[in-house]
């Protein structure tokens, strides 16, 4: 059995990593709280923008105006928008090369937020091998350092690393990465392009999402909902010349802040954890002291008396 006097120490040593993880999860929890004003003001619009581009391109002949107006290079290149579900795996008969996005934070001590990326990581490269492509055939861009040492350690060359973006999410970072992606979208280099990210479901909830950022799928576009007759001007083509970079940066936008409040709450929870473990953790060791002291004043007490006694 440990003396008091280690008991006395570990009870110190608790109490103080107690008042960091409580700091820590108020810290946490007034981010969360911004970042959920954030995501709940950003991510109906980036919907309603994606609906709306969705519901003009059922027209062929406009899907295919646009194409020929964007100008996409090589014959690698894939039309912008396709009748695909927004989570379907690429096939190496259609797609030569494919391109992974992942979002994580840049610090730990947010439970198994990361970790789940990776694992996802994982297994996504594991379904891009079963359908035939090789490390040559994968981009992997990497968004928080994080996923990057992760993807590192797996001895995947990274394709372009935004620590910054995962740090301080802003529009501007957003254009970046979105305007890198699309560009290597339209130029060929890429016919594939998957986002894995976390999303914030709830506070006590972070999923991690995979989904398929270009070609645009049609099923996530209207949402089922019947199509709006709009009255458009100048033109059609005009108006989704317009609507589709937007909905292309917000996109990266939504998803970033996502991301970002995923974060935040998966580090409340954990302090949340850490802090419960170190109270019971502090009654334990509380409880065991005061027995402690009580045996050795019980055990003073009859060495007095027994003197006495003599």
């Amino acid at each position: 059995m440990a003396s008091l006097k280690e008991i006395k120490t570990r009870i110190a040593s608790v109490k103080s990593t107690l008042k960091i993880t409580s700091a820590m999860k108020l810290v946490a929890s007034a981010k969360l709280r911004k970042a959920q004003a954030a995501i709940s003001g950003a991510l109906p619009y980036e919907q309603k923008l994606h609906n709306i581009l969705g519901g003009l391109l059922q027209d062929d002949d406009l899907r295919k105006a646009l194409h020929d107006e964007l100008g996409f290079g090589g014959e690698e290149s894939a039309p912008v928008l396709q009748d695909i579900s927004s989570d379907q795996m690429p096939s190496k008969e259609r797609v030569r090369r494919v391109a992974l996005v992942l979002f994580s934070s840049n610090s730990s001590l947010c439970g198994a937020f990361n970790s789940n990326i990776a694992r996802k990581y994982h297994s996504t490269m594991e379904e891009l091998y079963r359908s035939g492509y090789s490390d040559e055939d994968i981009d992997v861009y990497a968004v928080g350092r994080k996923i990057s040492e992760a993807v590192v350690k797996s001895s995947h060359p990274l394709k372009k690393d935004w620590q910054l973006a995962a740090a301080e999410v802003n529009y501007d970072s957003a254009v970046e990465i979105a305007s890198c992606l699309v560009d290597s979208f339209i130029a060929g280099e890429v016919g594939h392009i998957i986002l894995i990210y976390s999303h914030f479901a709830s506070a006590s909830s972070q999923p991690v999402i995979r989904e398929n950022y270009l070609p645009l799928s049609l099923d996530s576009g209207t949402g089922g909902e019947e199509p709006v007759d709009y009255i458009l001007e100048p033109d059609p083509l005009s108006i989704v010349k317009t609507l589709l970079p937007m909905v292309l940066f917000l996109k990266i936008f939504t998803v970033l802040l996502d991301a970002n409040t995923a974060e935040h709450a998966a580090r409340t929870i954990a302090m949340q954890v850490a802090s419960d473990n170190a109270s019971d953790l502090l009654s334990e060791l509380t409880l065991s002291y005061n027995k402690g002291r009580q045996s050795e004043i019980t055990a003073e007490i009859l060495d007095l008396a027994s003197g006495m006694m003599n």
